[in-house]
């Protein structure tokens, strides 16, 4: 399974807001962009994106800035993963344009479908505050913030 660069951006968006524990000022999303040396422009779309979705609270205005919208624990990564890849197709046949020749005779599309399913089931196990937790929390902050 390949996870798109848009999923891997949207999880470190939320990793950085679920290491911000401490801090009075909201980070921005040129903090973020700074943290992990990542382009400001696309990470404005995920923002948006994880906004909209109900991941992020993104508040305008001087004092404005980013936070998570629930509790870390409250934040399935599997979840997350599944909704951002629903349109990534592992192979042709998963997608509407499917061309390939063998589509009627063949049981590699089902082999795969339960693969991916079991994937992102593995990953349903998890939220981010496996991510954040309090062993790797003050290493995080360290290098983020």
């Amino acid at each position: 399974m390949y996870i798109t660069r848009y999923t891997d951006y949207s999880l470190r968006v939320l990793i950085y807001l679920a290491a911000q524990t401490q801090s009075d000022k909201l980070p921005t999303i040129q903090n973020i962009a700074d943290a992990y040396q990542i382009s400001k422009n696309h990470l404005m779309k995920i923002v948006q994106d994880l906004n909209i979705r109900g991941y992020v609270v993104a508040t305008r205005g001087k004092n404005g800035g980013l936070s998570l919208s629930k509790p870390p624990q409250q934040i399935n990564i599997g979840t997350l993963v599944r909704e951002l890849e629903q349109a990534n197709c592992l192979v042709e046949c998963f997608g509407d344009s499917n061309q390939c020749v063998i589509t009627p005779n063949c049981r590699l599309k089902m082999m795969l479908s339960k693969a991916l399913d079991a994937f992102f089931v593995s990953l349903e196990a998890y939220t981010l505050l496996d991510l954040v937790d309090e062993q790797n929390l003050a290493s995080l902050q360290h290098i983020l913030i």
